[in-house]
């Protein structure tokens, strides 16, 4: 079974270079504004005509974008002939040299409909998708995309460390780039066959030009995997904490505690100070200035420089705890919920708490371990280990557990126990009836006006107007 990784590098383009990354960044932009503009223009015609095709998927949008960039909309002349007649000449596009480019945007864009019209379904979950937007020039982060294509003699088209130059990235149509990082790892594995390169992504951060390179390689060594459990084996379950004060604690369900991280970097916390001094200085430079165009530049690179710094730790944790335990649980955590909550947004923010939990997951997978991830209505922190009893009134204020059965613990430490036990209790736990936490729902007759949309509130009724016939003139 392989994995896929991705190896990014720092380019050090020259300027010509430069120019001509810029170039195939704005044709994968105009690709996709093309797209785009194709399947709005069909869903406009599809009102007057029911049976026009609108070109949703991938392929649709590639063969629609082949075929008019020969088209006259695409580019013509006007040419005046010696008798001064004048003609026009059919060009089509002009620069279509960037032919994979295009076809990376259009793909780009047959999959943002797909997530649109999958988010209207149900088929997607998470927040609503919107329908896709033209992307601008200025707030657009200008990127493209390139597949690696083999020749028939089998050389790769992108290519690290060509013609004896290690820190070095061929891509075909720009040639060589130079790369400010070691490629020792990545050359290695190409030259033993032990990786692919499967596309390459240029994009523009900061003032720099970034490339990623996403590769299909070969499984760990074997020595690195965790050794096969018996199927009967439903131990040595870790249950992972997450949390403000302490990063991570991690214990067994019997109560022993594997691991606590209380020294997390908080990058943002920490250079708040020099994140604001730079934010004023740029709000006092002229828009369109060079002077501005640097203060941006300056803002940039430390936003960056945080989330290296968070990221690197977050791979340092999770690399920890998958190198040691097979079997990990982790709790569904309502992060962007929590964001709502304006005292605790920054410090939530800081510590990457998704971006972890993603980390832990394909890290895991890697080494052929398992993570489980338990029911976001799980009272992880309320529960008693020891017990089982829910202690309603717990607060987040509250840093040590106590029971009514005489335990007595720290609350991180008693939530990891939890989720340990999480796998074996699973089956017996009961969600909350609360309808909004997914529990069982009262069908109830609302009164009028209750409902979202308000339909006769405020009319006069022939009651209120003395029109009302009484039922004996009826009769």
């Amino acid at each position: 079974m392989s994995r896929y990784t991705t190896f990014r590098y720092c380019l050090d383009p020259t300027v010509e270079q430069s120019v001509m990354l810029a170039r195939h960044a704005g044709a994968a932009r105009f690709a996709f504004n093309q797209s785009l503009d194709f399947v709005k223009t069909a869903l406009t015609k599809r009102k007057t005509s029911p049976e026009h095709p609108v070109p949703w998927t991938r392929f649709d949008l590639i063969n629609a974008f082949n075929i008019w960039k020969k088209t006259e909309a695409a580019g013509r002349v006007f040419v005046i002939s010696a008798t001064g007649v004048t003609e026009v000449q059919v060009t089509g596009l002009s620069w279509r040299t960037e032919q994979q480019v295009f076809e990376e945007a259009a793909v780009d864009c047959g999959r943002a409909l797909a997530a649109f019209s999958d988010s209207r379904t149900g088929k997607r979950a998470g927040r609503r998708i919107g329908f896709p937007r033209f992307k601008k020039k200025t707030k657009t982060v200008p990127a493209f995309r390139i597949r690696n294509k083999h020749a028939k003699a089998g050389r790769a088209a992108i290519r690290v460390g060509d013609q004896g130059a290690a820190r070095s990235v061929t891509l075909p149509g720009i040639g060589a780039l130079r790369v400010r990082d070691d490629t020792r790892r990545l050359r290695r594995m190409l030259s033993k066959g032990r990786a692919k390169i499967l596309y390459a992504t240029v994009s523009y951060r900061a003032r720099r030009w970034w490339i990623s390179l996403t590769t299909e390689a070969s499984d760990l060594h074997f020595a690195h995997h965790h050794r096969p459990r018996e199927d009967r084996d439903e131990g040595g379950w870790v249950g992972i904490d997450r949390g403000l004060t302490a990063f991570v604690v991690a214990a067994n369900a019997d109560g022993t505690e594997v691991a606590r991280i209380d020294t997390a970097p908080k990058p943002l916390a920490t250079g708040l100070d020099r994140q604001r001094r730079l934010a004023k200085s740029l709000s006092r430079k002229q828009k369109g200035s060079h002077n501005h165009r640097q203060a941006v530049t300056r803002l940039a690179r430390h936003h960056r420089k945080i989330a290296n710094i968070r990221r690197h730790f977050a791979h340092q944790v999770a690399n920890r705890l998958v190198k040691t335990h097979d079997r990990l649980v982790v709790e569904d955590l309502n992060v962007v919920g929590m964001l709502g909550n304006r005292c605790l947004a920054r410090a939530i923010s800081d510590v990457g708490w998704s971006d972890f939990a993603r980390l832990l997951v394909y890290k895991q997978a890697w080494r052929g371990g398992a993570v489980t991830v338990a029911d976001r209505w799980y009272p992880s922190s309320k529960r008693c280990s020891a017990c089982g009893t829910i202690n309603p009134t717990q607060t987040l204020a509250d840093r040590v557990f106590f029971c009514g059965c005489g335990f007595r613990a720290d609350r991180d430490h008693n939530a990891a126990i939890n989720l340990a036990l999480w796998p074996t209790m699973q089956q017996t736990f009961s969600r909350s009836p609360d309808p909004r936490a997914g529990g069982r729902v009262t069908n109830v007759r609302r009164r009028e006006g209750a409902d979202r949309h308000l339909v006769g509130i405020g009319e006069t009724v022939p009651v209120d107007a003395g029109t009302e016939v009484p039922a004996t003139c009826v009769a």
